[in-house]
């Protein structure tokens, strides 16, 4: 039995918030949905296994993310998600807007293995990639070459502004997904990498908690000196 609720109530709450699902989409999100619970027996991906969980924390917050920031995404938009763990919000992202060019970057190669075996069932367009955020931003083929970058909960903002503004071009996003976390702590380090804060968004999912989108525009290249390795990214703050 499908893990999701039927399409006829999700989409109920996709309409809540103005998203158009197509059922050709929810199909397959049915499907992402049960391979999930499946693999997450054996694999450690999340800790949200409950059907009604699974389609408002990761699918809805998922697709929140382009709803709220749709102005930050151009017409094939090429896009990284850093530290995609079991998806999120990249391949949700790549399912409702095919036209995406999408990279999806995790540090664990167990990850990046359930993400292979994903895209084969659904047929979708996407990349996972296994690597490190501070390690492959210094190379010529990644940094500044997203239009739009994005990060789930990774880590703190400010490391995470170091992990991910190196990767977006001038006149891009980074855009972080969090919960009530402050931006003030990370303004130091997004202005030395080249942002600048263009926006902060807030909403609730449909439980009641409480999500944060910051919309960081890159204004100018980051200096080449980051990221800096990982030890000294932890040991201090920009």
């Amino acid at each position: 039995m499908p893990i999701l609720p039927d399409y006829e109530t999700a989409n109920i709450l996709f309409d809540s918030y103005q998203i158009n699902v197509p059922r050709g989409t929810f199909n397959k999100l049915q499907v992402y949905a049960d391979f999930l619970t499946e693999y997450n027996q054996h694999v450690n991906l999340t800790a949200i296994t409950d059907g009604q969980e699974i389609l408002t924390k990761h699918f809805l917050d998922s697709f929140l993310l382009y709803h709220f920031a749709e102005t930050c995404f151009p017409d094939s938009a090429k896009i990284l998600d850093i530290g995609s763990g079991a998806g999120f919000p990249g391949v949700p992202l790549a399912l409702l807007h095919p036209d995406f060019d999408i990279t999806l970057l995790d540090s664990l190669n167990k990850r990046i293995t359930f993400l292979e075996l994903l895209k084969e069932k659904l047929g979708c367009a996407y990349t996972p990639i296994h690597g490190r955020a501070e390690e492959l931003a210094k190379t010529s083929d990644y940094r500044e070459a997203f239009d739009v970058v994005t990060a789930r909960a990774v880590a703190a903002l400010p490391m995470l502004a170091e992990f991910s503004l190196p990767y977006v071009k001038p006149g891009g996003f980074w855009i972080a997904m969090k919960g009530k976390e402050e931006i003030s702590p990370a303004l130091n380090a997004i202005k030395l990498l080249g942002g600048k804060l263009e926006q902060t968004v807030s909403y609730q999912l449909p439980d009641g908690d409480e999500r944060t989108l910051y919309l960081i525009k890159k204004i100018s290249p980051t200096p080449t000196k980051y990221p800096r390795k990982f030890a000294q990214i932890k040991q201090k703050q920009l």
